[in-house]
């Protein structure tokens, strides 16, 4: 028998009218603002981290203000998605932003680094639970016609919001202290919080019954460790010391218990691996993982790249990442505006890649001696490919995927985003580490040229990648974009489209 959730989109229900404008105007707004507090939040904090270990003490605890944050958004991002789809949207945003403002007052409150630790994983949580819901909420009130054009809306504020976090929480700690980086996100907050109230509740039938709390129990577990293993290379630890080495074999162990639990035994997974029979999902979510893989790549290591390679001031390398945010901050509009015209939008995915791996093998060919030119020109190349890459993904596969799994197939997308942040810090770094000779080792650390060597090897992974990820996307499935499907596709189309039985 078919479970819940299964089938080809013939015979299911045609998604409910889109709000009104008026009430799209005010929840659009709401989930705007709750984007910028989560997304800004990744890299406000980490300006003012000097101050709080200062104020607070504790500063073997320094690295985990930040960690927690990502760990914790990482695990919750799956689980929001698929309790998304079960209890409707309205009931998990207003958790995550209740909750968000909560532990910012918790933040702000902090008299000691572990109570600091505790707030960041409890607004971790909560950015988990609206980035898991958010994009899926834009595809259930918009038009087919206006959804991709959002989408690329969001990503873009998404971009600003990390790119304007640094500089702001400079200037938020040395006018008026580190606490206002969690103040201000109060009142914010709860604009935020009022605006999700014109959300309509969606009675979807989900019960406490269908949690599949195994499944969130197994996924936790084994993603903790992994993460926190991955998270120790960082800190200096080597891949084949007893914490790295065990937190990350322990946690892929645990993963596999999970598979084995959603595959055998669960009655509504978290992940229904049917899904990924669905060729959209399938190949989206490996382009989203490698696409990410470049971002991170280049906005973790381009800043060394300027400071220890080109010799510019770290003031002035600030100034140099503005035209890859400004790219970023351009052209998902303009992609989602322009994807449903697209005829054949796979070789758009292609073209974005194919500048990915361009840009990043510019940057691999920076020297001491070479200008500012290079790396500018690698970061307009790279910050287009990721501003076309990421609403491409996320509307085709909102496309793909039958209506009571949008939150599950949009939360894959977010989560494969947030996992490559760790996996590339953690990769590419013990690259950069065994090439350049033990950074930090020394007083005044690997020399010019041997960093350029070390960031060289790291900048050609990433594009080797980027072009792993070019071949990926010609084995993309067209389908119309028309967000959930709302109309039966002919029997070939379906069958192309969705999974025949999700259990």
């Amino acid at each position: 028998m078919t479970a819940t959730g299964a089938g080809t989109t013939e015979g299911k229900p045609e998604p409910e009218a889109p709000a009104p404008p008026s009430a799209r105007l005010v929840i659009t707004a709401g989930a705007l603002l709750a984007l910028i507090l989560s997304s800004m939040d990744v890299s406000i904090v980490g300006t003012a981290l000097p101050r709080m270990a200062a104020d607070l003490g504790g500063l073997n605890l320094y690295a985990w203000v930040g960690v927690s944050y990502g760990m914790a958004a990482a695990v919750v991002i799956p689980v929001g998605g698929k309790l998304g789809d079960l209890f409707g949207r309205k009931p998990l945003l207003t958790a995550g932003l209740g909750g968000f403002v909560l532990s910012s007052l918790l933040g702000a409150l902090a008299q000691s680094m572990a109570l600091l630790i505790v707030a960041r994983t409890v607004q971790g949580v909560c950015a988990g639970l609206l980035t898991a819901n958010i994009f899926t909420l834009i595809g259930e009130i918009y038009t087919a016609e206006r959804r991709a054009q959002i989408q690329g809306l969001f990503f873009s504020v998404a971009g600003l919001g990390m790119v304007a976090g640094p500089p702001l929480g400079g200037v938020i700690t040395d006018n008026w202290g580190w606490r206002w980086v969690f103040w201000i996100n109060v009142p914010l907050g709860a604009l935020a919080l009022l605006a999700v109230f014109a959300v309509p509740f969606k009675r979807v039938g989900g019960r406490w019954r269908d949690i599949d709390f195994l499944g969130v129990l197994t996924l936790t577990a084994g993603l903790v460790p992994l993460l926190f293993g991955l998270s120790l290379t960082g800190d200096g630890h080597a891949w084949g010391s007893p914490e790295v080495l065990g937190s990350v074999l322990g946690g892929l162990v645990v993963l596999g218990l999970f598979c084995l639990v959603e595959a055998r035994y669960a009655r509504q997974p978290l992940v229904p691996f049917e899904l990924f029979k669905v060729n959209q999902v399938a190949v989206l979510v490996v382009v989203s993982f490698l696409s990410a893989v470049a971002m991170m790549g280049t906005t973790f290591y381009v800043p060394l790249l300027y400071q220890g390679v080109l010799g510019v001031s770290a003031t002035y390398s600030g100034s140099l990442l503005i035209p890859l945010a400004v790219a970023m901050m351009v052209v998902p509009p303009l992609t989602g505006k322009y994807l449903p015209s697209v005829p054949r939008y796979r070789y758009l995915g292609s073209a974005a890649f194919a500048l990915l791996v361009v840009g990043l093998a510019m940057l691999s060919r920076v020297r001491p001696d070479s200008g500012d030119w290079m790396p500018l020109l690698a970061m307009v190349l790279i910050g287009i490919g990721v501003g076309i890459t990421f609403p491409l993904t996320t509307t085709v596969v909102q496309s793909a995927v039958p209506l009571e799994l949008l939150g599950v197939g949009t939360s894959q997308i977010q989560f494969w985003r947030t996992f490559a942040s760790p996996v590339s810090i953690a990769v590419l770094g013990t690259l950069l580490s065994s090439r350049a000779g033990g950074l930090g080792s020394g007083d005044d650390g690997p020399s010019a040229e041997r960093l350029a060597d070390g960031l060289s090897d790291v900048f050609l992974v990433g594009a080797v990648l980027a072009a792993i990820g070019l071949v990926i996307t010609l084995f993309l499935k067209e389908i119309p974009l028309r967000g959930a499907p709302a109309k039966p596709r002919p029997a070939v189309e379906a069958e192309d489209a969705a999974p025949k039985d999700v259990t």
